[in-house]
């Protein structure tokens, strides 16, 4: 009888101590097992163009993002073949190194006979300004992508950017430029247009046949939130490449009139079949004059901002340069520098 008590307690000692050391990982799972390791998290692409004359552009919008996220992002930076060695340079000599990043070379022989000379704003015409046209050939694995002009900073965390919802059949998403009353002021004082009037010329027949009001609010294409499954399947880039050809041939629209040869087409093929960007994901204009200004609380509000127009924060003159400073990674070949009244 003893022997068998014995045995009995033996057995309840192991059977507590089995569960219990059981039980610990148990409970961590439970605390831990929802947090994705960074190679399981999903994968946010984000393209970024790396021009020549203004790649601390890219630098500082590259180094925007990655500072105020914790997501899985990776870069993909659009450059020319002139200009990749040195972009690549830059980011594994600076604090950037971390980056998951994939340097693309874009190939401007893609638009040869689709860009109308225009003298008024030579700098719109450069290749890299038209990336954005050619993402899915640029991006093949993902479904959904991000794309930014070089002239903004990101001050939220992008994976509120990515996590815009596309109504079913949009290929992309855009911000109206109507979209937000605090900026409507800065629109005025500066005379900007944001209608199609002031990116199309309906003087000329092919426009007016589109059936579009020239009072139709515009939108603005330096921010993109795009489906690479719809994109493809509407031929988007090929409609795009369609007006291109068409304005080289008729001049249905130029530089003199929005300042917007890559956003001119984008006007036409999107229209009435785009979601929207979060307001405050795209406060824009802050490049168009060098003397209006936003108020500081409304900026520090602000998830990203963005420079479009003449005056760009790291050149002289410009407004809100601090802003885009605190952000800007010196060229450790020295070859890119900041203009400043003092320099």
């Amino acid at each position: 009888v003893n022997q068998i008590l014995l045995l009995l307690l033996v057995l309840t000692v192991c059977a507590i101590l089995y569960n219990k050391l059981h039980q610990v990982p148990s409970a961590l799972k439970n605390e831990t097992g929802d947090l994705e390791s960074p190679e399981e998290m999903e994968e946010i692409p984000v393209v970024v163009c790396a021009a020549a004359g203004r790649m601390g552009a890219a630098i500082a919008a590259i180094s925007s993002i990655y500072s105020n996220t914790e997501a899985n992002v990776l870069f993909y930076i659009v450059g020319l073949k002139t200009t990749i060695p040195h972009i690549r340079k830059w980011i594994e000599n600076s604090k950037l190194k971390e980056i998951k990043f994939k340097v693309v070379e874009f190939n401007p022989m893609v638009l040869k006979g689709k860009i109308r000379q225009d003298a008024s704003r030579p700098e719109l015409l450069q290749p890299l300004n038209f990336v954005r046209f050619y993402l899915p050939l640029l991006i093949q694995k993902h479904e959904k992508v991000i794309y930014l002009d070089d002239d903004i900073i990101v001050q939220g965390d992008i994976q509120e950017l990515f996590d815009t919802k596309l109504a079913p059949g949009h290929a992309a998403a855009f911000s109206d430029d109507c979209d937000l009353p605090s900026t409507h002021e800065v629109v005025r004082s500066v005379g900007m247009q944001n209608t199609y009037m002031g990116f199309l010329d309906y003087r000329k027949q092919a426009i007016r046949d589109l059936g579009i009001s020239p009072s139709t609010c515009s939108f603005n294409p330096g921010v993109i939130v795009a489906n690479m499954t719809e994109w493809k399947h509407q031929k988007i880039t090929k409609q795009l490449e369609k007006w291109m050809q068409r304005n080289v041939e008729e001049n249905l629209y130029s530089s003199t009139l929005g300042g917007g040869v890559a956003t001119s087409p984008m006007l036409i093929v999107f229209h009435g079949k785009y979601s929207t960007i979060n307001p405050m994901w795209h406060i824009r204009h802050l490049g168009w004059s060098p003397d209006t200004r936003y108020s500081e609380h409304f900026l520090q509000e602000a998830k990203l901002l963005h420079w479009n127009g003449r005056y760009k924060p790291w050149d002289y003159p410009s407004v809100h340069t601090d802003l885009w400073e605190n952000w800007f990674i010196p060229d450790p070949s020295g070859k890119f520098k900041l203009t400043r009244p003092d320099s």
